[in-house]
């Protein structure tokens, strides 16, 4: 192979090239169509909830004025989940790229753990195994079992946007007489924030819509009282297309807003 090829081979290697695997696709950042995917979908689940709640409003408004209690319960899961998640998954990126072996190979092995064993199977374990010896409430065995679960995600995730930042930027700051520790936090991250930033806000919007797996406890979120409803009115098929139609603007809207934290962060980098 042709040195030209490969010097090409080793820049792709160094590609920040991120992979989202559930939730919503982010929508570009900068781009300024006004039809695109995004807005198909937005304007298509808002249009269409607006029909069924005019043209039908026995079943579908009754709905939609039974879901507002859900809705709240559902972003303060998502929300103290998230305030647990992303710390985690710092961790155990840096843990999973730690030069100590003990930290790496704990690191490593609450990963495959985590990703081995599928959510609501850990959310079950916390809530109703664990309670024979300890008793914990609804609210905080899911915020455990969610964080728990998404910390090993976002782990892979920081793993991957900081190894992809060129070795030679470590290696200037440690010339300046940066520790490691400074090294990481005033040089590394802040670089990698930008190619990490897309995929942990994939991540945090695909924990909203698996906070709907919580209902198996019970709680009174926006699956909960859709179920709830649906139980009472018999009306299955009313019901659950009104809560798959909120989850999809609710899903959208947070998307929108992820590409447009992207956009900020990216013009700043320009103007430094």
């Amino acid at each position: 192979m042709a040195p030209e090829s490969l010097k090409e081979d080793e820049k792709e290697s160094q590609g920040t090239i991120m992979v989202i695997t559930e939730g919503p696709l982010v929508p570009k950042p900068l781009s300024k169509k006004l039809i695109s995917a995004w807005s198909i979908s937005l304007v298509g689940a808002i249009c269409t909830l607006i029909v069924l709640c005019t043209v039908w409003p026995e079943p579908y408004l009754d709905v939609i004025t039974f879901l507002p209690d859900g809705i709240f319960v559902t972003f303060q899961v998502t929300f103290l989940a998230i305030c647990c998640a992303v710390p985690m998954g710092l961790l155990t990126g840096l843990g999973r790229i730690s030069h100590n072996s003990f930290i790496n190979l704990t690191a490593s092995t609450y990963v495959e753990i985590i990703r081995g064993i599928p959510l609501l199977v850990q959310i079950f374990y916390i809530y109703y195994a664990l309670s024979k010896f300890l008793q914990v409430s609804s609210l905080c065995s899911a915020v455990v079992a969610i964080s728990f679960c998404y910390g090993a995600y976002m782990g892979e995730v920081f793993r991957a946007g900081i190894t992809a930042i060129p070795r030679g930027q470590t290696e200037a700051a440690r010339s300046l007489g940066f520790n490691r520790f400074q090294t990481m936090f005033y040089v590394i991250l802040p670089q990698a924030w930008r190619t990490i930033l897309p995929p942990v806000g994939n991540e945090c919007i695909a924990m909203l819509k698996d906070t709907s797996l919580v209902s198996v406890m019970a709680m009174p979120d926006l699956m909960q009282r859709g179920r709830s409803f649906a139980s009472k009115t018999y009306l299955y098929f009313e019901t659950y297309t009104i809560v798959a139609l909120v989850y999809l603007i609710i899903t959208l809207l947070l998307s929108k807003c992820v590409a447009i934290m992207e956009a900020r962060l990216n013009y700043y980098d320009r103007r430094k």
